[in-house]
């Protein structure tokens, strides 16, 4: 009985799980596999996506940028979905191997689509930062094979994305302090892993799909994720499950309906006449935010009877504990919405950034640099960033306060910060990059200014990335219900999706308010007559009022958990 695990995780046979033969690090390297071959395929497809669609496809630069923008925020908005279908209907395992499977398929056939002929419009001598009405654009036939595979891909990274971190720290008994410790430790070799998967991405298999082909570094994306996936489920009989739970969504509907139903009641005056039939080791205190939400917890002569009878109704009644369990969700909000227009930054590292790239002066000696492979610089920021909080400012925090470290809150603020001086700078930079393509109108696809001029911009809001993620993810997990973990990672991602889905929309606007007839625009079909320092300024604008609101937000924020 002493090697029984004690926080009910089960086995695959679905008996209480053995310490000694489940979990543990074996389990937890096996499921890391699946999240490094994500980002490996989604990083080495994503960041050089928009130079294929410009080069081979031959569409305009906003278009490019928009379609990018479009797969991103798709995949990670599904990332909710994907949490809802673990937490309540099949469990992360279950969900992990199929939507795995899912993007394998995805891959492979976009990399069949980059090999055929057919599927491509006649090539073209042009380059990709020029326009020219000589180049042929995809046909609808071509680009719906296309969409297809981006889209099979974007299911299968939102599917698995938001439970692959749950389903690893499944593995972990929180209730032995070995296990605890190793779980600590395990997150920083997590996310080490699947940053060395981005870099490798950006790197190597960029530099493949330029130097070598597009099918084969599309080909490497697909083998990758087929390995993954063979190693996950070897692993079947080593894991940890945790039993599926009712639906988070539901109880969330459930407390609202209530709520409304009871709306013309009068709350009791002292709250211990509200509903409650957790334990005490479970219960969630009332607090007096929210007070409406506090009517689907009052009691009613009918309520009463029915709950006598054990025929309790979830949508007339609610307990405390759930009200404010939807009360830390709510709570959240303010601080999810403030946080999008970061990630509509971050969205321009792989569209615009990499164009801008492709334009510039790009060799080493003999060698020539991916413009895709530009965005190591980002990744490097990220660990760099995160090398520098946890070697340099937690220590020094911790030796003139009493605090371990930033805040959550203090640490998205951070990151915030970060991608309004990068935006700023960018805007600064592409002054000068517009300058020299306007005195060099022959030579505008190999401007004599080195690329590596970009990389400010690549490296604030990288650095601003390694606060920002680890900010959000650790305020989304924390703060909220045990039985809503997966789902609450998953509407931390959405901020993601909703920051590409709003680069994308900003693209379309501005692209219409500025092009005239005989004025390209702000974001036109070239980037070297188009004015993307004006863009790129507009967006340090929109991103600083936002940290403003953040402030606010943040401020308003209240919580009996320290964050």
């Amino acid at each position: 009985m002493d090697d029984l695990v004690g926080n009910a995780a089960v086995d695959y046979k679905g008996l209480l799980a053995i310490r000694s033969k489940t979990g543990g690090w074996l389990s937890n390297a096996l499921i890391v596999g699946i999240e490094v071959s994500e980002r490996l395929s989604t990083m080495g497809i994503a960041v050089n996506l928009v130079t294929y669609l410009i080069g081979t496809m031959h569409l305009p630069s906003a278009t490019s940028a928009k379609i990018v923008s479009d797969f991103m925020g798709t995949s990670f908005l599904l990332c909710l979905l994907g949490g809802v279908i673990a937490d309540s209907f099949l469990g992360r395992y279950r969900t992990i191997a199929i939507f795995a499977i899912i993007q394998t398929l995805g891959t492979g056939m976009l990399s069949i689509s980059t090999r055929l002929p057919q599927l491509q419009p006649t090539p073209c001598n042009v380059h990709y930062s020029l326009k020219s009405t000589n180049c042929e654009q995809a046909t609808t036939s071509q680009m719906s094979v296309l969409y297809i595979s981006l889209y099979l891909m974007a299911l299968g990274i939102g599917g698995l994305k938001s439970s692959v971190s749950g389903f690893c720290t499944d593995q972990f008994d929180e209730t032995d302090e070995k296990e605890k410790a190793q779980l600590t430790l395990f997150f920083n070799w997590f996310f080490f892993f699947i940053t060395i998967g981005t870099l490798l991405a950006v790197t190597v298999l960029v530099y493949i799909q330029d130097e070598v082909g597009r099918s084969w570094g599309y080909g490497i994306c697909s083998f990758s994720m087929l390995v993954a996936v063979i190693m996950f489920l070897s692993g079947t009989k080593r894991y940890r499950y945790k039993k599926t739970m009712k639906s988070p969504i539901a109880q969330i509907i459930q407390v609202l309906i209530a709520a409304i139903r009871k709306r013309r009641l009068q709350l009791p005056k002292n709250d211990c006449f509200l509903y409650e039939n957790n334990s005490d080791s479970s219960r969630i205190s009332h607090t007096d935010q929210f007070r409406i939400l506090d009517k689907a917890a009052i009691l009613t002569k009918e309520d009463y009877e029915c709950i006598s009878s054990l025929a309790q109704n979830p949508w007339r009644i609610s307990s405390v504990t759930k009200v404010e369990e939807v009360k830390m969700i709510i709570r959240l909000l303010p601080i999810w919405t403030t946080t999008i227009l970061f990630w509509t930054a971050y969205a321009q590292l792989v569209t615009f950034s990499v164009e801008q790239a492709s334009t510039m002066e790009r060799s080493i000696g003999n060698f020539r640099i991916p413009a895709a492979s530009l965005t190591a610089f980002f990744v490097s920021a990220i660990l760099i960033s995160l090398a520098t909080y946890d070697r340099l400012i937690v220590p020094f925090v911790k030796k003139w306060t009493t605090k371990s470290g930033f805040t959550s809150l203090q640490k998205i603020g951070i990151g915030l910060f970060l991608s309004c001086l990068g935006m700023g700078v960018a805007s600064i930079i592409e002054v000068k990059r517009l300058s020299i393509a306007k005195a060099n109108e022959e030579t505008s696809n190999n401007l004599p200014i080195s690329v590596f001029l970009l990389i400010p911009q690549f490296f604030l809001v990288g650095a601003g990335v390694g606060f920002m993620y680890t900010g959000q993810l650790d305020l989304f997990i924390t703060q909220s219900p045990k039985g809503m973990k997966t789902m609450s990672t998953g509407l931390f991602l959405t901020t993601m999706a909703l920051g590409f889905f709003f680069s994308s929309l900003l693209i379309s606007i501005v692209k219409k308010v500025t092009t005239t007839n005989i004025n390209n625009g702000w974001v036109g079909e070239s980037i070297n007559k188009s004015r993307l320092d004006c863009f790129y300024g507009l967006l340090a604008i929109l991103i600083f009022i936002d940290f403003g609101f953040y402030v606010l937000c943040a401020s308003w924020y209240t919580s009996k958990i320290i964050c």
